[in-house]
């Protein structure tokens, strides 16, 4: 008699494990600001800021309403808007772009590294024009961009550098945090990601000051005393409950992070084999493995496969930009990225979280080398 195998079953992303381990504090953190009423740049929000700057080894953090929101407030309050230009990556979540177009200016793409899957560097020269004026990598996946000779590109042409961050709290380069690297950085606090809020939430990190105190007023109706506003602002403030929320998380973080990265180190062990291939991790970087990324040539056959064992899998992001409906308006065509585009009907995201085991790791390679086994890839 043939036993059948019981499985595990595996989320893409269980936010209910990291509660279980932290919920008393969470709840403490939320009952105080209840108590205290501030819920509007309430204190909270304040030593929020101030711990996270420090942990980003950067001078200022501006808390806003999301990553979005702080890509697109960097870019207006550095003057970027109608007629100029941004180069960033043709393979990125489309909040990078609209956050350039939400600016007034035009997203440039460029195809990624075919090791990295980050921006690549060689490719970005070639598009710089007059009308450039920032450049917008992104640390995609919690692997940072390689940012030392793209500051050296963007230094010799005056152009600013914004990190798109919102992947990769926590991670290094060169030893150094995302997020202090170039002139400005956004991340972003959606319940997902490695520090994640109860709801939406962003951040923007500078050693800039001039930038950060004009940051602090747009994103508070343009004003630095109330109903004296002395600029066109916006209501995009981070909320003192996520603030409280999240100061209570970011102590956990690296320790959060440390466990991802042990989680990379088991899926690469274990699914060493051919047809699939594996992420890279680059010399000059510390991943904080937002998201663990393989490639396979039938990936929505081993999706399904996957699902079939009670293993949840995602894919981030299955339409480069140039070919989404929102950007025909750019006048790229299919062919114009080809790496990001093969990439796209390649890739899966694997279950990544902290609380993970090795038992749910070994059985999602299992399922994985199964599928490969079976010759569905063939």
């Amino acid at each position: 008699m043939q036993i059948e195998k019981k499985h595990l079953r595996v989320p893409l992303v269980d936010l209910g494990a990291q509660y279980n381990t932290i919920g008393g504090e969470v709840e403490a953190a939320i009952t105080s600001v209840l108590h205290a009423s501030d819920f509007i740049l309430g204190a909270q929000v304040q030593l929020f800021e101030e711990e996270f700057a420090r942990y980003c080894e950067s001078q200022y953090a501006i808390g806003v309403d999301s990553g979005l929101s702080g890509l697109e407030l960097i870019l207006r309050a550095y003057g970027v808007g109608p007629g100029d230009e941004v180069i960033t990556a043709a393979n990125t979540f489309i909040a990078t772009a609209l956050a350039i177009s939400h600016a007034g200016a035009r997203p440039v793409l460029v195809d990624c590294d075919p090791q990295t899957y980050t921006l690549d560097i060689a490719r970005v020269e070639a598009a710089i024009t007059s009308r450039t004026k920032a450049i917008m990598p992104v640390h995609l996946y919690g692997q940072p961009v390689d940012m030392d000779p793209l500051l050296e590109i963007a230094r010799a042409r005056g152009l600013v550098v914004i990190e798109d961050a919102c992947q990769s709290h926590g991670a290094r380069y060169n030893g150094r945090r995302a997020g202090s690297l170039g002139d400005a950085a956004a991340f972003s606090f959606y319940p997902g990601k490695n520090l994640g809020a109860y709801g939406d939430g962003g951040m923007v990190v500078t050693n800039d000051e001039r930038l950060a105190d004009t940051l602090r007023v747009m994103r508070n109706y343009g004003q630095r005393e109330k109903y004296h506003h002395i600029t066109q602002g916006f209501n995009r403030r981070l909320d003192t409950l996520q603030a409280a929320v999240l100061r209570t998380k970011l102590p956990y973080l690296d320790g959060w992070n440390a466990a991802r990265r042990q989680h990379a180190r088991l899926y690469n062990q274990l699914l060493e084999v051919d047809g699939v291939t594996l992420p890279e991790e680059a010399g000059y970087a510390e991943s904080v493995w937002h998201l663990y990324v393989i490639r396979v040539a039938n990936r929505d056959a081993l999706k399904t496969h996957l699902a079939s064992q009670g293993i949840s899998a995602g894919v981030h992001y299955p339409i480069p930009i140039h070919l989404q409906p929102a950007y025909q308006e750019l006048g790229y065509a299919r062919g114009d990225f080809p790496v990001s585009e093969t990439y796209a009907e390649q890739i899966i995201s694997l279950p990544m979280y902290a609380e993970c085991t090795p038992e749910m790791i070994e059985q999602v390679a299992e399922a994985v080398r199964e599928f490969v086994q079976a010759g569905v890839l063939q």
